[in-house]
């Protein structure tokens, strides 16, 4: 395949206004990644599992109108997406409350064809996934996956580029932190880049600066880390330099949601198609500034259109 493939989860979103009602949408921070990506001229196909409801059904026409391949998503029967309601307070940021624990995304490899999925990742141009994905699958189904990386990561006939962003979610690995870290350090060594967040590095590691971040991951073998710190840009590790890419200009947030998962695909999308790591994170940082500009984890497409042309 030529194609980027992202695995996760697709949820139902439900986002507060600013008059207390809630709008339906669709997301996951992968997923955002891809769409994207698809916006950027990316070949992106995603990889997730989804029930056989018309929730599925709306999913699946997102991706495909968005321009992601969404051939990679088995539907089960009986089973319906995962939901997840956003809250934002004055300053922008926000709050999550999930109903996820049924989601058939959780059972993408141990679900009939999932051989199918692991084989588009060994032949993919890239792999993008994350922390949140990790989060969602059995020890069979890590394993799984974890095995598929290292195949598509070593591959002599097509050397795939592994990225992974850390995204970590406490609530998601329950109190068992030592279990996140260990499955945190299995998807490293797999991995060939890696976009972490340093809010989230500090939390799963007690990392004491973005610098710390890179030395870390460094030592894993990975040469391409770049890692986020909100207003304060962020810190580029790649062709054995290390340099500061500060937000090119300062916004107020409407909301935060999605802010991660679009400088994700700002950044790779660029290096993707040529640019240079300070230059991939400034295009990152302002796809990012676009996005935390509107509700919701997707801005809409005409929007979206109206930024790049300028």
């Amino acid at each position: 395949m030529s194609k980027v493939v992202c695995v996760g989860e697709v949820m139902v979103e439900l986002a507060r206004g600013s008059d207390g009602r809630f709008g339906l949408a669709y997301g996951g921070d992968t997923f955002n990644t891809a769409v994207y990506l698809a916006r950027a001229g990316i070949d992106v196909a995603y990889a997730t599992a989804l029930g056989d409801d018309a929730f599925s059904d709306d999913i699946l026409a997102l991706g495909t109108a968005e321009g992601v391949d969404m051939s990679l998503v088995p539907r089960l029967k009986g089973r319906a997406p995962g939901l997840y309601l956003i809250s934002t307070d004055a300053s922008g940021e926000r709050s999550f409350n999930y109903w996820r624990d049924t989601s058939p995304a959780r059972t993408l490899f141990e679900a009939e064809g999932w051989q199918e999925v692991a084989a588009a990742l060994v032949s993919a141009r890239a792999v993008y996934f994350s922390g949140i994905t990790l989060s969602l699958y059995s020890n069979q189904g890590l394993g799984r996956f974890l095995a598929a990386l290292e195949m598509a990561g070593t591959s002599a006939q097509n050397r795939t580029l592994t990225v992974f962003d850390g995204n970590f979610r406490p609530r998601n690995w329950g109190v068992d932190l030592n279990r996140a870290r260990t499955v945190f350090a299995e998807a490293l060594k797999r991995s060939s880049m890696a976009l972490p967040t340093f809010e989230d590095e500090v939390a799963l590691w007690g990392d004491a600066s973005p610098a710390a971040t890179i030395e870390r991951m460094t030592t894993y073998g990975l040469t391409e880390v770049v890692v986020k710190n909100g207003a304060a840009g962020a810190l580029v590790h790649a062709d054995g330099r290390t340099v500061e890419v500060p937000v090119e200009r300062a916004v107020s947030p409407l909301d935060t949601t999605g802010a991660g998962d679009s400088f994700n695909a700002g950044y790779l999308a660029a290096r993707l198609q040529g640019a240079g790591p300070e230059d991939a994170a400034r295009a990152g940082h302002r796809l990012a500034a676009e996005v935390i500009m509107h509700r919701g984890a997707i801005i809409p497409r005409a929007i979206h259109e109206g930024v790049r042309a300028h």
